[in-house]
């Protein structure tokens, strides 16, 4: 055990010819390569930290992508409901301005959603995280 098996063949053999010798040699050196560069790669922390925070950003781009997706279908569905508060009472102007009002509102947290989505795609996917924690804690509670 722990024995190259080329020292075994040596002696059962009598000896190993020169090219077998030479091809065992090879052999362990391109292993013994493949372990080093192996070593070199786990043992290299700031290229590890680099792979880390490349993967970090692009899962925020993601979350933050979905977010403003998710942001902009919420806001319609507001927009949506907000017009059919308005026109399902007719004749009444306070409902219909208070709809528009509603509508230009869900725009502005819409815009104001997507520009902080931009500014910074790692407190917004945070934020989509804890919200998401949430939503899951609250529905396996039910």
């Amino acid at each position: 055990m722990g024995q190259d098996p080329g020292q075994d063949r040596a002696t059962v053999e009598g000896q190993a010819s020169p090219e077998e010798l030479r091809r065992d040699i090879s052999q362990t050196r391109e292993q013994l390569g493949e372990t080093a560069a192996a070593l070199a790669e786990k043992t290299d922390v700031k290229a590890q930290a680099k792979a880390k925070v490349e993967d970090l950003k692009q899962a925020a781009a993601e979350k933050a992508d979905s977010l403003k997706r998710a942001g902009a279908e919420k806001a319609e569905s507001v927009k949506q409901a907000a017009s059919e508060k308005g026109s399902a009472t007719p004749g009444t102007g306070n409902v219909q301005s208070a709809g528009s009002g509603l509508m230009a509102r869900a725009s502005a947290v819409a815009a104001q959603a997507r520009t902080m989505a931009r500014e910074s795609p790692v407190a917004t996917a945070a934020g989509a995280a804890f919200i998401g924690g949430v939503l899951v804690g609250r529905r396996r509670s039910r």
